[in-house]
């Protein structure tokens, strides 16, 4: 039974744009969905990183080009890109909240919650949270990757995500989700990116229902 949907494809091929599209589409039709989804950030027609934007407007760099870490701290790069892993926290892992228990499991309970509710007086069963992506950058934080576990296997969560197709050595994370029985995988193309998304919409909202029933 489905309770998931991810998008893959090649990066530039369109998986944010389709992410904020079923976005828009499910909440027209009432469905509580929070979440986050990178962005370029571009100066002078060239791109000098990425940020992370929340579904409700809050924004953070994720990373930048050639940037330095606070002093004192690890750098997390990839390629030309170092990552601010605590910008990205913030933002991040308060959408990853689902409940009070949830927040003990992961130590989270003291972290602010920059994501209000969107889900007043719907079950937990209802809630959709996007995360685009899980990749590189991300996965340099381990309570993200711990958070991601921990809602996939939470019953109140439908994940609505991306995933890169990986060069070289594989994200086990990823890879755990792909293999995932509960997990329904689209993969994006050129060719298909704009027939696919009533596709999509259409099988989250089965997600619900399979949490529903």
């Amino acid at each position: 039974m489905t309770k998931h949907v991810f998008l893959t494809g090649p990066p530039g091929v369109g998986k944010t744009t389709l992410i904020q599209k079923a976005s828009d589409a499910l909440r027209s039709l009432g469905v509580p969905v929070d979440g986050f989804y990178t962005e370029e950030v571009r100066q002078g027609g060239r791109r000098i990183g990425f940020d992370v934007v929340t579904l409700s407007g809050l924004r953070g760099p994720l990373s930048r080009v050639g940037s330095e870490p606070p002093a004192g701290r690890r750098e997390y790069r990839v390629g030309q890109y170092v990552v601010d892993l605590i910008s990205f926290e913030q933002l991040a892992l308060p959408v990853l909240k689902n409940d009070g228990e949830w927040e003990r499991q992961m130590g989270l309970s003291s972290l602010p919650r920059t994501i209000q509710p969107t889900d007043a007086g719907h079950s937990p069963g209802k809630r959709v949270c996007v995360i685009d992506e899980i990749g590189k950058m991300e996965l340099f934080s381990q309570t993200f990757i711990h958070a991601v576990r921990q809602t996939l296997s939470s019953p109140g969560t439908v994940i609505f995500g991306t995933i890169p197709i990986p060069k070289g050595k594989p994200l086990t994370l990823v890879e755990e989700i792909k293999n995932r029985n509960d997990v329904k995988v689209f993969n994006v193309t050129k060719e298909n990116r704009d027939s696919l998304l009533q596709e999509i919409v259409t099988a989250v909202q089965s997600c619900r229902k399979n949490f529903e029933g």
